[in-house]
C-alpha cells in the first residue's frame, strides 16, 4: 500500500460517533495497553526491571528505557503519546508534557501546566482530508492519462519495430541500386576521362603553337630594335647596348661577355640570330615597352604595443561554453553541402601562364561529360538516400533501446523539451538526453549533465532520473542534476535548486509516475483510537 493509501485510511479513520475511552495510563498508546495491567507489576519494556503497577507514571523514572513514564517528563529518554482523535496519532518526547507548549491538537500533553490549549484536531483532519482528497483526484486523473500513455507507447512501438522492418528490406534493395549506378557511373567516367585527356593535348599542342608563334614575332621585332643602322646584322656593339644582358651582373656589358651571348660570332642576321635570342630573351627589355618605374617602398607604420593594465587581473570564467560539446555532437551530423558535386562546366578553366581560355569541348565530348556527370548525380542521389536510411534505422533502434518504463509510460517524454524559468536562468530538460541552464539576459547555455540512467529506490527506480558529466565547474567536478517525479495531471518543470555546489535538483510532474489510487468507496469510513 502506497503512503497516500495509508494516508487516505487515516483521514477516513473518523469516528461519526461519541467515542468510547479505553482507560490505560496517560501516554500510552493503545498498541502498547496490554504491557500496562493495572492488575499486575509493571515490567519495563526493554525487560531491564519488573516494578510495583502504582510507580507507572509517578514522576520518578525507574526503567531506563523511561517506558514507567510515559505520562509524565520524569525520564530524560521517554516519549508521549498523542491520541488526537480525529487527526493523526503522534510521539512527542516527555519533555514537552506541562511545559506550556500545546504540541498535541487534543491539547493531552498540558494536563497540568495550566496552558489554554485547544482540541484543534477535527479542523486540522477536514483539511489534510481535502488536501489528500484533491491529491487523490489528482491522482486518479493522472493514473487515466497514464493508461492512455502506455497505450499509445505500445502502439508507437508496434509501429517503430515493423517500420524498421521494412526499411531494412528497402535498405538492401537500395545497397543494390547505389551498387549498380556506382558501375553506370564508373563506366561513363572512363570515356569522358579519355575525352578530356584527348582535349586538353589538343589545347596543349595548340597553346605551343601560339607561344611559338608569339615568341617567333617577339625575336623578330628583338632583331629589328637591336639592328640600329638597319644593314641587316647584329653587331657586338649593337647588342652590348643593352646592360640588361650583363651575364655577370656587374653592372658592365663587356665585349667578351657579348660575343659569349653571339657564340663567338661578331654579328649575325635573322637566320642565326635565333640562337642568340635563345641566350637573351629572358632579360632583354624591348625598347617598345616603357619602363616600369621602380617601387617607391614605404616606411612601416609604427606598431604600437597594446597596454596592459597591470592592475587587472582576468577572473576564470565558472561556465565554460557549450559550444564545444556542440561542435562535437556536428560532426556526426550529416551535412547535405558535403556531397553536392559542382556542376560541369562546358567551357574549361582559364590557362595560368597565358590567361588565355581553353577552347570550349566539342559536341562529341560534351556528351560524354555530360552522360558522366548525369550518372554521377544519380549515384550521389542514390547514396545520400542509404545514408539518411542508415540515419533513421539507427535513431529509431536508439529509441528503441531506452528503458521507458516498465510499461513504456515515459515514451512520449523521448525528443521533448520542458522549461523553467527563474529570474535568473532558464532551465531546460530534455528527459533521455541532457539537462541544461542559460542566462536569461543573454549568454551560453551551460551542460548540466546528460542522461545517465534511472536512480530512484529499490523499489521504485522509476522516481529518479540522474543527469551526469555536464560542463566543469572552475576548480570544481562536473555538473550534474537529479530530477525528482511526481505524479501529476501536467508534463511540467515545477522547481529547481541546487543543494551542493555543482549540483542540481529538479523537481519534475508527470502522469507516468501516477500510481493507481484505491477505491475510495471501499474504504472504511473511519473509527477513532478508543
Amino acid at each position: 500500500m502506497t503512503c497516500l493509501h495509508l494516508l487516505l485510511t487515516l483521514v477516513f479513520a473518523v469516528s461519526l460517533g461519541t467515542p468510547v475511552e479505553i482507560q490505560r495510563p496517560r501516554g500510552v498508546p493503545l498498541t502498547k495497553k496490554p504491557f500496562y495491567e493495572e492488575n499486575k507489576p509493571f515490567t519495563c519494556l526493554d525487560g531491564s526491571r519488573t516494578i510495583p503497577f502504582d510507580r507507572v507514571n509517578d514522576d520518578y523514572c525507574d526503567c531506563k528505557d523511561g517506558s514507567d513514564e510515559p505520562g509524565t517528563a520524569a525520564c530524560p529518554n521517554g516519549s508521549f503519546h498523542c491520541t488526537n482523535a480525529g487527526y493523526r496519532p503522534m510521539f512527542i518526547p516527555s519533555s514537552r508534557i506541562n511545559d506550556g507548549i500545546c504540541d498535541c491538537c487534543d491539547t493531552t500533553d498540558e494536563y497540568n501546566s495550566g496552558a489554554k490549549c485547544e482540541n484543534t484536531c477535527k479542523e486540522l483532519g477536514l483539511k489534510e482530508r481535502d488536501v489528500l482528497q484533491k491529491m487523490a483526484e489528482i491522482t486518479k486523473e493522472g493514473f487515466l492519462l497514464k493508461q492512455q500513455l502506455i497505450e499509445e507507447a505500445k502502439k508507437g512501438r508496434e509501429e517503430k519495430q515493423g517500420k524498421v522492418t521494412d526499411m531494412q528490406e528497402n535498405k538492401k534493395q537500395l545497397e543494390e541500386k547505389v551498387e549498380a549506378l556506382r558501375t553506370v557511373k564508373e563506366t561513363a567516367e572512363q570515356p569522358e576521362k579519355e575525352a578530356k585527356e584527348r582535349h586538353l593535348k589538343a589545347w596543349e599542342e595548340q597553346k605551343a603553337a601560339i607561344r611559338l608563334e608569339k615568341d617567333k614575332a617577339k625575336m623578330a621585332e628583338a632583331f629589328l630594335e637591336l639592328d640600329d643602322n638597319a644593314d641587316g646584322f647584329v653587331s657586338v656593339s649593337e647588342l652590348q647596348s643593352h646592360a640588361e644582358l650583363d651575364p655577370d651582373a656587374d653592372g658592365t656589358l663587356t665585349e667578351t661577355e657579348v660575343q659569349g651571348l653571339m657564340g663567338g660570332a661578331a654579328q649575325v642576321d635573322t637566320s642565326t640570330f635565333e640562337s642568340v635570342w635563345t641566350n637573351i630573351k629572358d632579360k632583354y627589355h624591348s625598347e617598345s615597352q616603357p619602363e616600369e618605374p621602380a617601387p617607391v617602398e614605404t616606411p612601416p607604420e609604427e606598431v604600437k604595443e597594446p597596454v596592459v593594465d597591470n592592475d587587472s587581473e582576468p577572473f576564470p570564467e565558472d561556465d565554460i561554453s557549450e559550444e564545444e560539446d556542440e561542435d562535437e555532437d556536428d560532426e556526426d551530423d550529416y551535412h547535405e553541402d558535403d556531397d553536392k558535386v559542382l556542376p560541369t562546366v562546358k567551357t574549361p578553366e582559364k590557362s595560368h601562364e597565358d590567361g588565355e581560355a581553353m577552347l570550349p569541348y566539342d559536341p562529341d565530348t560534351q556528351t560524354l561529360i555530360d552522360a558522366a556527370q548525369k550518372a554521377r548525380d544519380d549515384f550521389e542521389d542514390s547514396e545520400k538516400a542509404l545514408r539518411e536510411m542508415d540515419d533513421q534505422i539507427r535513431n529509431i533502434e536508439k529509441e528503441l533501446s531506452f528503458d521507458f518504463g516498465p510499461d513504456a509510460e515515459f515514451t512520449y517524454l523521448y525528443s521533448q523539451c520542458y522549461e523553467l524559468t527563474t529570474s535568473e536562468y532558464i532551465y531546460r530538460l530534455c528527459p533521455f538526453n541532457r539537462v541544461s541552464q542559460k542566462p536569461k539576459y543573454g549568454g551560453s547555455e551551460t551542460n548540466l549533465g546528460t542522461w545517465g540512467s534511472w536512480s530512484g529506490p529499490e523499489n521504485n527506480k522509476y522516481l529518479v532520473m540522474k543527469y551526469e558529466h555536464g560542463t566543469g565547474c572552475w576548480q570544481g567536478p562536473n555538473r550534474s542534476t537529479t530530477v525528482k517525479l511526481t505524479c501529476g495531471k501536467e508534463t511540467v518543470v515545477t522547481s529547481t535548486s541546487e543543494p551542493s555546489r555543482c549540483e542540481y535538483l529538479m523537481e519534475f510532474t508527470t502522469p507516468a509516475v501516477c500510481q493507481e489510487p484505491a477505491n475510495m468507496d471501499l474504504l472504511p469510513h473511519g473509527h477513532e483510537e478508543l
